[in-house]
Formats: structure tokens, sequence, C-alpha cells
């Protein structure tokens, strides 16, 4: 069985994460070939092409294959890509992220690919962008819904969302958790050091957000938040993970609002690392209104640490209120800092929501049920 994805961009990023996890572990089931195609990695989020460009012959590259929208560039993509396809001959092609999500199953069926899957790791769509956006990508994700043989989710929510919008039938979307390697997040530990090294005190109440720095990802309903929880714990420090445009937007307004000693940027950290943030931070706060189902939340109760999401997309599936964090209506600060509180003042309810959420993830979400998952979607749809 010959299987290729397709991705826009290996940036570092849970879409890419997701991706190459799929790919790696499916190379090891038996009588599968798999091949990854990605376009080139531009922008400041970072790149995770080492991953697989040491592994001989797992990597094309398609340099037309770009986010932006590119109408030239775009008909150069699709017909490279078909071209690749009829020359591997696949058995599946199994796209990624919007645009090559698009493109990639278009090329597909150009080529006469048998299965055509398509993973929806966040919504194309939705009330975070304009009217004239939202019909644009609606009706591009129509369109390429009408050849995907298959859809895969990271929740059910983004599937109930496709669905409303008149893709595909229910029995076309299969949940499947995005596992990660779940042994370095259980193993995190509060390192002093660690702490030392951003600054942060071995008694300071750290609240971390792991995110992109740019528009809706929520870094400014925090920081909007943030002076009245300073005011009322002097303790809490906010660490923000992550690079992208917002950076110097987001350090300016931390500067004007006086709380340069409370909110540290880390900036751009490989995944590696993340264990070892997760480990020293007491809580972690997710506000993107935009999101399929962020990692960061399941990671984080991996390390058994609670978390504090907004009520978007596919974060009550992981963030259960009152058992492993508290869920936020997205825009309700008061909520934000009187949880936030709550949990700074209460160490016995922090560790207990931990506990529970760490328990949830290690049974949900490791590579290796996201791996035997997909390979059994795969067979099923071959024998069909």
């Amino acid at each position: 069985m010959r299987i290729t994805h397709v991705i826009t961009r290996l940036i570092v990023g849970g879409a890419q994460e997701n991706t190459i996890a799929s790919v790696l572990g499916l190379r090891e089931k038996p009588g599968l070939e798999v091949s990854l195609v990605s376009g080139l990695t531009t922008g400041p989020e970072g790149s995770l092409e080492d991953r697989v460009a040491v592994v001989p012959n797992l990597l094309t590259l398609v340099p037309e294959l770009v986010r932006p929208v590119h109408p030239w560039k775009d008909w150069l993509a699709i017909r490279r890509l078909a071209r690749l396809f009829r020359e591997r001959r696949p058995d599946i092609v199994h796209t990624h992220s919007g645009k090559a999500g698009f493109l990639g199953r278009l090329a597909a069926h150009k080529a006469k690919v048998p299965v055509i899957v398509h993973s929806i790791h966040g919504p194309s769509f939705g009330a975070f962008q304009g009217w004239w956006a939202n019909l644009v990508f609606r009706a591009a994700e129509r369109c390429a819904g009408r050849f995907t043989t298959h859809f895969i989710t990271v929740a059910e929510a983004m599937a109930s969302q496709y669905l409303a919008a008149g893709i595909g039938c229910a029995e076309s979307y299969t949940r499947i958790f995005s596992g990660f390697s779940m042994e370095p997040f259980v193993a995190a530990v509060n390192d002093r050091k660690v702490r030392a090294s951003f600054g942060l005190g071995e008694n300071d109440f750290v609240v971390g957000m792991i995110a992109r720095l740019f528009k809706l990802k929520g870094h400014d309903d925090l920081l909007e938040a943030a002076p009245r929880i300073v005011a009322e714990c002097p303790a809490v420090k906010f660490l923000f993970v992550g690079g992208g445009e917002w950076r110097n937007r987001l350090q300016d307004r931390v500067q004007r609002i006086g709380l340069e000693k409370h909110v540290v940027f880390a900036g751009l950290r490989p995944p590696v690392e993340i264990p070892a943030l997760l480990g020293i931070v007491d809580v972690l706060v997710h506000l993107s209104q935009r999101e399929g189902l962020a990692r960061a939340l399941p990671q984080a109760l991996a390390a058994a640490r609670p978390i504090v999401a907004y009520n978007c997309d596919g974060a009550k599936e992981v963030c259960i209120d009152g058992q492993t964090g508290f869920l936020v209506e997205p825009g309700d600060l008061e909520t934000l800092r009187r949880r936030l509180l709550q949990l700074a003042t209460d160490r016995g309810l922090r560790e207990r929501l931990g506990r529970q959420g760490q328990a949830f993830v290690r049974d949900q979400f490791t590579v290796e049920r996201m791996v035997d998952a997909q390979y059994e979607l795969y067979l099923k749809l071959l024998r069909r």
C-alpha cells in the first residue's frame, strides 16, 4: 500500500508535528510505503524539516506550494502534485492544512488517486474572520469535499462545523486525537534551574501560554486581565512560549502597562524543550479563538498541569470543566481572572486537576494509538 501525505509547510506547529509523527509511525507498519510532500518552510515559526530530511527519499519539496493565495503558483502546484501522484501511483493521498488540503485534493482527483483523505487540524472558516473570507473558504472546502473519500478530525467540534456547512456526511468523518510521545511530559518536573534561567523564582506562580505570537491566539486578552491578577497575586508570572510577527507589538504593550517584571518572553522553542517548560508552569492558559485542538492542552495535562481554556472548537474535549481544568467563554476576562486566582491560591486543586488530566491523556493521546487508528482507517477505506 502506497501512502502520500501532503502539507503546506513544515513549520513548528501542531499540524506539522501530527503529520510527521503519522508519517514516521506509518513507515513501521508492514506493507506500507509512505512519502511526504511539502512546500518550502518559510516564516518566523521555525522549521521541522530536519526531522524527515534525514530519512532517505521520504520528503519531496514543491516550491510552488505556498501558503498565500497565488493563482499562478497555485495552478503550477496542482500540475506538479498531479504529476507526482501519477508517477508514484499512491493508493491513498492524505492531505493536511488548508492550502495543501485544497490543492492536494484537487490534484489527487485529477490524477485519479483511489482514496483521498483530508485531516482537519483547525477550521478554515468561522466567526474569527469576515463574511467574504468565510464565503470563499467555505466554497473551497465544499469544492474539495466533493473529491474527499474521508475526513480525519482532531476534535469532534471540527466535524460538527464542517457538517453544518454542508461538507460531507456524518459517516465520512473520524475523530483521531493528535498523538505525541507521552514519556517526556509525564516525566516533567518543576526544575528550579530551568525556572531561574527565565528569571522565575521558586515561589512564583507561573501561568504558561504556548502559542504563536499572532492574532486570535489570545495574548491580548491575557494581558488585558493581567494587571488585576498581578494586583491580587503579586507572585504571578506569565511565561509566553512561541515566536511570531506580534512579538514586538506584545512586548511594547507589556511595557505600556508596566508589567515587564511579570511577563517573560521565552521565544520560539523546539518541541523537544516543551516538556521542561511545562514542568515549570503551574497552569497552562489557552485563549485561542481559532484552533482545532491545540496540542499544548493535552501535553500540559500529560505533565499533570491543569489548564484554563476558552471554550472554542475542540478545547472542551480535553479541558473538562472542573475535572482537568476550567473552561471560559471567549472574552470573559472576569471569569478568566477569577479562575487563575483560584488556582494560584489552591495548590490541592491544581494537583487534583493535573492528576485527573494526566490519567485522561495517557490513555487517549499516544502516538501509537493515533498511528494504529489511521492504519485501520486506511485498510477499511481501501476494502470499500
